[in-house]
Order: C-alpha cells, then structure tokens, then sequence
C-alpha cells in the first residue's frame, strides 16, 4: 500500500468515525434525519476543510472527491437508523470522537508536513484538523464545545501531532508507527476521560474584605 493510499484510506476511516460521533449527538439532542446527517457531515468533514484551505488544497478534498461527502452522509443516516441497537449514547459518542481525533491527528500533520509546512505549523494544522470536526458538533448540538472545557482534548492532539512530526523528521513515518501515534491519542483521551485529567482553571477566591476602624 502506498503512502497516498494508506493516507486517503486513514482519511476516510477518520470521516466515518467522526460523522458516527456527530450523528449520535445529534441523535441523543432528538434532532430529525437530516438535523442528524447535516450534524454529522459537518463534525466529519470540517477539520478537513480547515486543513485544506490552510495549506492551500483547492478545493478541499471534501468537495473535490465525492467520497468523504457520500461516506460521512451514508454513516449519519446509519446511526440515524441504527440508533436503537446504540446502548448508552454518550459512551458511544466519547469512544467514536476519540478514535476520530487520533485519526484526523495523523492525517492533518501528515498533509500538512508534505505540504513543506514547518514542523511546528504542522503540528498546530494536525491540531486544529483534529479538534475542528468536535468543535463544529458541539455547537450544532449546543454544547459547550469540549476543548474549551477542562477535559484534556487539544493536548491530546496536539502530543499526537508532535509524535508524528517526530516520526516523519526522523524516517519512520510509515504505517506501524502512525498507527501507533493514533492509538496514543485514542488512549490519551480516553484514560484522561476515565482518571478526570484535566487542564487547569483559574482559581476563584472571594474578594478580601478588610476591617476598617471607626471614623471621627
């Protein structure tokens, strides 16, 4: 398998996971059929398009190859009619939108990267790749989107992206170690989810009230 295909085929795996994650969100919120295939295309293919339009693949390979488009509506309209056999949503969503954001991680840096991006942009493109389908769902589902909470989900991305820019400055970026960088995102979410990892937040203290002596 070449390094194009491999690419293109973790690409769509990315796509379909993701448009599964936003179809059942859009699910679990009671949306119609195509509230749940629109939701769903938009969390599958609009890291992508960031991506593209970032380093300048025009048009994004969402709009110019019919596949990510047909794969990510067809998997929407699946969780759409398969919902029912979809024991706890919520698990599956969190499960589904890990896998995607390892996914989409690799791919981002790696298009980025051969696209003679700068490692640091492309860790950042990987990043934002990554974090970009996510953040469109929450909105359409009127959730806070998860990388502005607590939760540790950009990180992960973002030490997904530096271990496959690693990977590629040194050589090995080929099938078994991307792989394994993925999986390394996957797990770093997951277990963040699972222990309650989080980034840290301001601390909120009272206002300090001094005491004042009598005034005369």
């Amino acid at each position: 398998m070449t390094t194009s295909t491999a690419l293109l085929f973790a690409d769509l795996t990315g796509v379909a996971v993701f448009a599964a994650s936003g179809a059942s969100a859009a699910v679990a919120k009671r949306l119609d059929l195509f509230g749940v295939v629109f939701v769903g295309v938009v969390a599958a293919l609009g890291g992508g398009i960031f991506r593209d339009l970032v380093i300048d693949e025009v048009p994004p390979l969402a709009f110019a190859d019919w596949r990510y488009a047909i794969t990510a509506a067809v998997v929407a309209a699946a969780v759409f009619r398969l919902h029912p056999q979809l024991a706890r949503l919520r698990t599956t969503v969190l499960v589904l939108d890990a896998a995607g954001l390892g996914l989409f991680t690799v791919t981002g840096t790696l298009k980025a990267l051969e696209a003679h991006v700068p490692a640091v942009g492309a860790c950042m493109i990987g990043m934002l790749t990554a974090i970009g389908g996510g953040l469109g769902r929450d909105l359409l589902t009127a959730e806070i989107p998860v990388v502005l909470r607590r939760e540790i989900y950009a990180v992960a991305a973002l030490a997904g992206s530096i271990v496959v820019a690693l990977l590629s400055t040194y050589g090995h970026a080929t099938a078994a170690p991307l792989t394994a960088a993925a999986l390394v995102v996957f797990a770093l979410r997951l277990i963040s989810l699972r222990r309650r990892w989080s980034a840290p937040v301001p601390t909120t203290r009272p206002p300090r009230t001094g005491t004042r002596g009598p005034q005369g």
